[in-house]
């Protein structure tokens, strides 16, 4: 069955056209103008992506996508006439794994929706273990399931993806746009502060956690999953 794309924009013209791209990719495709009826379709379409307008009548892309995210973890890309930095933060601090600013070529937002969709995808069986474990702190990817203390915590695709590849390599560096290539992939066009907004988030629901290990912030270069020696 193919994936179901949500498109949210008051613009129909441009709802027409993502949508168009979308079905010539074999995607179905849903379509709500505003955001009361973005919330109604997410709910009753149960996509497997949402492409989400901000500045829309009735109720704006943030608090749809406050909501969505109150509802699941279904993937977000972010769509705005916005470039500043606030927006984009705002936008990723409100769990969007990805943020595409207007005029886009609609042949990237595809390109990007495969790379976010093939991101999320469940771990085909017979492959490796995909849950790392330390003290306190599980990370399932094949599953996307985060536990701290033994307690499963929400955390959109991205921030899981993260945290599973520091602690994959524990006291590794890695500068800010190495985790952008190996984390988010070359579709990514985004910039460095996104990891940044990324850690944030993390270490909020890591707090705490185990003396053990800690999400470090390396000053000049980048971050790293620093483990305690036994």
């Amino acid at each position: 069955m193919a994936d179901k794309i949500l498109i949210v924009d008051d613009d129909k013209n441009i709802c027409e056209l993502l949508r168009l791209y979308l079905q010539k990719e074999g995607y179905e495709t849903a379509l709500a103008f505003d955001g009361e009826a973005a919330v109604a379709a997410y709910e009753t379409e149960k996509p497997a992506l949402v492409l989400l307008d901000v500045m829309m009548p009735k109720m704006d892309g943030w608090e749809v996508c406050r909501r969505i995210r109150a509802m699941g973890q279904t993937p977000v890309i972010m769509l705005t006439a916005k470039g500043e930095t606030f927006d984009k933060v705002l936008g990723l601090e409100l769990g969007a794994d990805d943020y595409v600013v207007k005029p886009f070529d609609a042949k990237e937002v595809v390109a990007r929706i495969k790379a976010v969709l093939r991101r999320c995808a469940p771990a085909q069986s017979g492959e490796q273990d995909t849950t790392i474990r330390y003290d306190n702190l599980s990370v399932d990817l094949s599953r996307y399931e985060l536990k701290v203390r033994g307690e499963t915590v929400d955390a959109p695709p991205k921030e899981l993806e993260l945290l599973y590849y520091l602690a994959s390599h524990p006291n590794r560096v890695f500068t800010r746009d190495q985790l952008l290539d190996e984390v988010w992939g070359f579709e990514y066009y985004g910039d460095s502060r996104t990891i940044d907004v990324h850690v944030k988030r993390l270490r909020e629901k890591l707090e705490g956690a185990s003396d053990k290990w800690s999400l470090k912030t390396v000053w000049g270069v980048g971050y790293k999953f620093e483990v305690k020696d036994a």
